[in-house]
């Protein structure tokens, strides 16, 4: 698969994991297993990409002694979902052809 669209594949993933509230890094993963494999290497710089361009928020709170990082998805993130959707909806037009 090519780069750029697993990354934008992953990066629609992650945002799809935050749509119903906010979450933190290994409940993330554990919500994505069922659907497609990642890892911690692979989600955190994924999550840093998606804050830096404002797809999801955080705050920090402690949890059994220790911070944790939580995740939420923001209206731009929501978007970006939204036009992943209408991207792929294309994407399967095109696809559909080639395979003829």
């Amino acid at each position: 698969m090519d780069v750029q669209l697993k990354r934008g594949l992953l990066d629609v993933c992650v945002l799809s994991a935050l749509k119903n509230g906010e979450s933190y890094g290994y409940k993330i993963i554990a919500d994505l297993t069922e659907h497609i494999i990642i890892s911690e290497s692979t989600l955190y710089p994924i999550l840093k990409r998606l804050e830096q361009g404002k797809f999801v928020t955080t705050r920090t709170a402690e949890h059994n002694g220790r911070l944790r990082k939580y995740y939420m998805i923001t209206q731009k993130g929501r978007q970006k979902i939204t036009e992943f959707l209408q991207d792929i909806d294309e994407f399967f037009k095109v696809y559909e052809f080639i395979r003829r």
